[in-house]
């Protein structure tokens, strides 16, 4: 297992803390940071002491998950950006389906330990974005069309395709259908193409919203877990809230067994990381202090089972 952090903002002094905690890949976002170019990007990192070897994030993909017009030229984009990433030996790309375009949360700032802030989500006080809604079946019907056209690439690319889940995961959001939101939708999700680049981001406080048991869940979806979110969350849906890594309703240690039992040596991130003292609710879950602790606390949980311990 190799840690990953995405480092927000992209600056020298964050990409060498990064360094200096002991992570080794670096997760880029979409649009390349800075204005750089993926090679420009890639430099950077490397220049730092690291590897860039996952993108994800804010891709554009609303017209192909509602099926409108402008699907094709998205998927061209995507076409383009998959190659790219593959001459830059950036080995995944993280993606999602999630019709309203990303993960939803009611309120940033639920105190956590320390008077530290977190993420939540409420269903009594969520309200939707206003836009068309699309039915399950409509969705799996883009979600295949855009699949059988970008996998070909993805597999001449060299790039792996990591699907995160619907966030919060459930089958219908404020009258909204969602598909990628259980055990049973990613099963659906890898029906329709057994290629092995077709996968996972196994996002841990996501999975740990649905009430799964997050060890059993990781040897269930074994080796198409290409990618993972590591975090945690106190409750599930439709009322929870995100944790310090070490303070929620997951057995953390237990996952981290699962992912050697399954022989995971890709890379791992910290995900939604509380804000902490000095630092503002503005980029809430992607604040840096937070990921320094998180990432000793995954150092030392990988080290700690270790040699079957």
């Amino acid at each position: 297992m190799r840690i990953a952090m995405v480092v927000t903002p992209f600056t020298e002094s964050n990409l060498r803390l990064a360094a200096q905690v002991g992570v080794t890949d670096i997760v880029g976002r979409y649009p390349p940071t800075l204005s750089l170019t993926i090679g420009q990007l890639k430099q950077r990192v490397e220049a730092a002491g690291m590897q860039l070897t996952v993108f994800e994030g804010y891709i554009p993909h609303d017209q192909i998950v509602h099926g409108r017009p402008g699907r094709d030229e998205q998927i061209e984009l995507w076409t383009s950006l998959i190659k790219d990433l593959g001459k830059a030996a950036v080995e995944v790309i993280c993606y999602n389906f999630i019709p309203d375009g990303d993960w939803s949360r009611t309120s940033v700032t639920q105190p956590q330990r320390g008077g530290a802030l977190v993420t939540g989500f409420d269903i009594d006080t969520f309200k939707r974005p206003t836009s068309e809604t699309v039915s399950r079946e409509q969705l799996w019907d883009n979600l295949e069309y855009f699949l059988k056209r970008i996998i070909p690439v993805a597999e001449n690319a060299g790039i792996k395709l990591a699907m995160h889940p619907d966030d919060p995961p459930m089958g219908s959001l404020a009258g909204q259908d969602q598909i990628i939101s259980s055990v049973e939708g990613f099963d659906r999700l890898f029906q329709i193409s057994s290629s092995p680049v077709n996968g996972m981001c196994f996002c841990q406080g996501t999975f740990a919203e649905m009430g799964v048991s997050i060890p059993e869940t990781i040897a269930y979806f074994g080796d198409h877990i290409h990618f993972v979110h590591f975090r945690d969350v106190d409750g599930t849906v439709p009322r929870f809230a995100e944790t310090f890594h070490d303070n929620g309703i997951t057995d953390m240690a237990a996952a981290i067994r699962a992912y050697r039992s399954i022989g995971f040596d890709g890379p791992m991130r910290p995900d939604h990381v509380p804000v902490l003292e000095g630092e503002t609710t503005e980029n809430s879950g992607y604040t840096m202090l937070g990921r320094l602790f998180a990432v000793g606390y995954m150092k030392g949980l990988m080290e700690a089972t270790a040699n079957g311990a």
